[in-house]
């Protein structure tokens, strides 16, 4: 596997970083514990659930994190994508703009504001997003077929971007492929550019997501950190 720098290129990838047995339990807790949306493909709020908690904090994550975000890095989000003939989606090139808080609070730079699964969403300054990072545990093989994402290595460091601009930088720009072992993570900033298409092959592409954030909220404002 290639190597990539989250600084420079926006993202890393660490193959099999979790180990056999430790997927084959994060599978067996999501099948008897996590109700997936059947159309939407996933689930949020993993936060919720002290199991998936204990993950995020765990060493062999956040040592990987820390690395990016140093010690008050803290998780702030946590998403469950499920990607399967029913709920089988492609997604268009885009930055993840969107952060979870607990109330809405009037502040430069934030809005607009949004409501997911019960939980207030805003868009936050490029400040912000510049100070997170999302990783992304695969229980499944996610090769090319199976909806890998793909990503433009260096887009991060434009800052947010409006719809014309993304049209524009992936139509002229050089993508990577991020391919996954069962196992493997994929780490990223928020605003690098990336999409995924539907699967080809049968089963299920599930990834865990946790967003992780070094950054502090302004007036008030607060992480929707036990929601997610």
């Amino acid at each position: 596997m290639e190597n990539y720098s989250v600084t420079s290129d926006g993202f890393s990838m660490f193959e099999r970083l979790l180990t056999e047995s430790a997927v084959d339990d994060l599978v067996s807790f999501v099948e008897q514990n996590i109700s997936v949306e059947s159309r939407r493909g996933g689930a949020r709020n993993l936060l919720d659930f002290p199991q998936m908690r204990a993950l995020a904090e765990s060493f062999v994550v956040r040592s990987e994190v820390e690395a990016v975000l140093g010690r008050c890095a803290r998780v702030v989000r946590g998403i469950l994508f499920d990607k399967t003939e029913g709920a089988n989606w492609k997604v268009p090139w885009h930055q993840d703009v969107t952060i979870a808080v607990t109330h809405k609070v009037e502040a430069e730079g934030f809005g607009p504001w949004s409501l997911k699964a019960g939980v207030l969403h805003v868009q936050p300054p490029a400040t912000v997003l510049e100070h997170m990072v999302s990783v992304s545990l695969h229980l499944d093989d996610c090769p090319k077929e199976n909806g890998a994402l793909r990503v433009i290595p260096g887009s991060h460091t434009s800052g947010k971007l409006g719809e014309r601009l993304i049209e524009e930088l992936a139509e002229r720009s050089a993508t990577v492929t991020c391919a996954m072992f069962r196992g493997g993570v994929l780490m990223m900033r928020p605003l690098l550019l990336h999409a995924s298409s539907a699967s080809t092959i049968p089963g299920h592409r599930r990834v865990i997501h946790f967003d992780y954030a070094a950054a502090e909220l302004p007036s008030g404002m607060n992480w929707a950190v036990n929601q997610a």
